[in-house]
């Protein structure tokens, strides 16, 4: 299922399969760590010799979300199946699943989480009469940033001219047909990727072959991602700039072909609030027209 594939309405809240909020037998009163600011680690130093500090990188650290005030209801005698269903779709788990909230009239976003704490009070009243109130469940997200629900992608192909009229066998201007047909148009080799959040985004990159040393280039920055290798026709390379991982044909790791002129994968980021053009190019003499570069990303939200 895609992620927030229930989500309908202000109030819902969907961790995997598990839908909350309005309409549903889970209720909940408050949301903190959703809106928060993360916590962030600081690289800032005290000066030696003079008065504050030299200001160092802020790395943000994972997200804390809690649901307060969850209440649970049920026909009276079924409680345990409405407890029980909570529990198994919160058990521990070594992944995380998809979290998505929408508050308001605007869009949800999205976290990827696990629960890590999960509070039901239980009285033998709560359990008769089908109420269980003041129940909580918390859920802890390694990658703190909040994501637009629907992944944007953009593909594109090497550079290539446009064919344009052939002269030689284009009747004169006396005799052409309008519209006239100047073949199919070229590719200029590049893509657009918009982020509209606030935080930068890490795309996954694949690249296709037939090609040779293929790169992805931020023309903005200047960073490339460049590797060493020759794919074949039916050859994918996977660049998880997230993660740092690259993959030949989701098997083998080929995160040593990156090339001196290739910056570290987590460093490839799609800068918040702009368009960055990315650039797929190869090496000389490596011109397929089956050759492409597929990126796939979404808004990122702190």
């Amino acid at each position: 299922m895609a992620p927030g594939d229930r989500v309908r309405r202000p109030g819902h809240v969907q961790f995997g399969d598990l839908l909350l909020g309005p309409s549903t037998p889970y209720g909940w009163e408050s949301l903190t760590g959703w809106e928060d600011s993360p916590a962030f680690d600081s690289g800032t130093v005290p000066r030696s010799d003079g008065h504050g500090a030299y200001p160092g990188r802020l790395l943000a650290q994972a997200r804390t979300i809690t649901l307060d005030g969850v209440a649970i209801r049920a026909e009276p005698g079924r409680m345990g199946v409405a407890v029980r269903a909570l529990s198994a779709a919160t058990a521990l788990r070594d992944d995380e699943l998809p979290l998505v909230i929408q508050l308001d009239d605007s869009p949800p976003l999205l976290s990827w989480a696990r629960c890590i704490r999960r509070a039901v009070p239980v009285g033998a009243g709560g359990y008769a009469v089908g109420l269980v109130t003041g129940a909580a469940l918390q859920f802890e997200a390694t990658d703190p940033r909040r994501y637009e629900v629907i992944e944007q992608q953009a593909t594109t192909t090497l550079p290539a001219p446009e064919p344009g009229l052939d002269w030689q066998v284009t009747p004169g201007p006396e005799r052409l047909l309008y519209p006239v047909n100047f073949g199919a148009p070229g590719s200029t080799g590049t893509l657009l990727a918009l982020n509209e959040g606030d935080a930068p985004a890490h795309p996954f990159v694949t690249i296709r072959g037939p090609v040779s040393e293929p790169s992805v280039t931020n023309l903005a920055t200047g960073q490339a991602i460049e590797y060493d290798i020759d794919l074949a026709a039916d050859d994918e390379l996977a660049i998880d700039t997230r993660d740092g991982t690259v993959t030949l044909n989701r098997t083998a790791s080929r995160l040593y072909t990156a090339t001196a002129r290739s910056v570290p994968e987590q460093v490839f980021t799609l800068a918040a609030d702009s368009v960055t053009t990315l650039a797929f190019r190869a090496a000389p003499g490596s011109t397929d027209p089956r050759a492409a570069v597929s990126v796939r990303w979404r808004s990122a939200y702190w």
